[in-house]
């Protein structure tokens, strides 16, 4: 097959992919009738109790008396409230992330003298295999990086004498090296893409083992490897809020699923990778980028409530930005009143405006901020309140540190892929039962029909 041809639908594809379309017809009042959680959710959308975990915990109620309310979202990870991790890692200025990867893995915060073997450990694995990054990463680049980022774990396999080997300290060296690798593989893959594809330099800078990896991102991606402690500041609070969010976020689920299969490590990372990849999970901060970018084009006065009132209402009734009638960056699953993140990051967020030059645009955020809550209670029938999540906010701090878009969910992948690694350890520890949850036919059964009875629907 011709290289042009391998993604072409032809007529006849056409015509078959209408017929098996015809037969995707499931009523949906079904769902209601048998009980069955659409998306693991029950109609308040609180996700399905599918398993335990000691890894995090994710809090959007209280109970006052016998009853539960909604209150200001808390983050636990291993107990700790995120809000004091992070505010415990300002007194003398040590990075966080690899202290939250040691918390959420070993199930303890490190004395300075774990740390430091913890950090070295991840410094050493911090290497990748002789000529992998011109016989993998450089060859055939593709234009997504998640997708790149997911067949170099997948070849990493190739690489490993224990790859299936799924005892506990093999599985932990294994999840310590590809948490030290996300990031080269996931910039790598970029520097590979930029310079086949749009024809610029190509730049592939060597790790530097005292730097953390907030700081190692930032030394590989840009030509002069160069930073300032705010925007490297900023970038490992991002790590930290985007490490883990409690076992039943997609690609977690996903990873507690394939692990219980048996199966290899690096065959679960790539599936995690695939999950994260959606738009509906990881690629919302895309959309919340783009819906910004769309809003200012529109917009003449960027501090006119007038103006960014109707834009919003728009979006809404599906007349503006990509029409599918959603404000992105607000509202989530599981909180109500506020998303824990979120809070946590607006502080640093308008430091670092402040610091670039930004100020005016992150007045439009704060907006749209406080609008859209009351946009969408105008709107829209919900059962719960609306605040921004952490994506509201995510996009644009990438953006002000000079982040390609096409970085922003590997970026989350090279966060998450430390929570991933907790639960995995966790699911091969406790449970040895493959997941198998059940699904209803709801299709009568049919009596066989010979070839030449049968009747035409193409």
């Amino acid at each position: 097959m011709k290289e042009n041809e391998f993604s072409k639908i032809t007529p006849e594809m056409q015509r078959l992919a209408d017929l098996s379309s015809r037969h995707f017809t499931i009523d949906p009042s079904l769902y209601s009738k048998y009980d069955v959680k659409r998306g693991l959710r029950d109609i308040n959308g609180k996700g399905v109790l599918v398993g335990l975990t000691e890894i995090s915990e994710v809090c959007a109620t209280k109970r006052i008396g016998d009853q539960i309310i909604p209150a200001d979202g808390e983050l636990f990870y291993r107990g700790y409230n995120v809000q004091d991790l992070i505010s415990g890692i300002a007194p003398d200025s040590h990075f966080g992330f690899e202290e939250s990867t040691f918390l959420l893995i070993f199930g303890k915060l490190p004395t300075d003298s774990e740390l430091a073997e913890f950090t070295g450990q991840l410094s050493y694995f911090r290497s990748l295999p002789t000529s992998f990054v011109r016989d993998i990463i450089m060859k055939a680049p593709s234009q997504d990086m998640m997708n790149t980022l997911a067949r170099s774990v997948l070849t990493l396999y190739s690489y490993d004498n224990k790859a299936d080997d799924i005892s506990i300290p093999n599985v932990l060296r294994q999840c310590m090296q590809l948490i030290s690798l996300f990031p080269l593989l996931s910039v790598y893959g970029y520097q590979a893409y930029r310079h086949y594809h749009d024809g610029d330099s190509l730049f592939i800078h060597k790790p530097l083992p005292e730097l953390s990896t907030a700081e190692t991102i930032l030394h590989i991606l840009r030509p002069d490897s160069k930073y300032t402690p705010l925007e490297a500041r900023l970038l490992d609070i991002s790590l930290i809020l985007h490490m883990e969010h409690g076992g039943g976020n997609n690609s977690t689920f996903t990873t507690h699923l394939i692990s219980s299969s048996g199966t290899d490590t690096y065959s679960v990372v790539a599936a995690s990778i695939g999950s994260l990849k959606g738009p509906r999970h990881g690629g919302a901060n895309i959309k919340v980028v783009k819906m910004f970018e769309d809003m200012k084009e529109q917009i003449n006065d960027w501090k006119s409530e007038d103006e960014v009132r109707a834009y919003l209402k728009a979006i809404l009734n599906k007349e503006a930005f990509d029409h599918a009638g959603l404000i992105y960056g607000m509202g989530h699953a599981v909180y109500s009143l506020s998303d824990p993140r979120a809070r946590i990051f607006r502080s640093y967020v308008e430091r670092l405006s402040i610091e670039k030059g930004y100020d005016e645009e992150f007045g439009l955020y704060s907006m749209v901020e406080r609008l859209a809550p009351q946009v969408i209670a105008e709107e829209r029938k919900i059962y719960k309140g609306v605040s921004p999540n952490v994506d509201f906010y995510s996009g644009f701090v990438y953006r002000m540190l000079g982040l390609p878009l096409e970085l922003y969910t590997p970026i989350f992948a090279i966060a998450r892929i430390a929570g991933w690694s907790a639960h995995r350890l966790e699911e091969l520890a406790y449970n040895s039962r493959i997941m198998r949850p059940a699904y209803m036919s709801v299709l009568n059964r049919r009596d066989y029909v010979p070839m030449n009875e049968r009747m035409q629907e193409l």
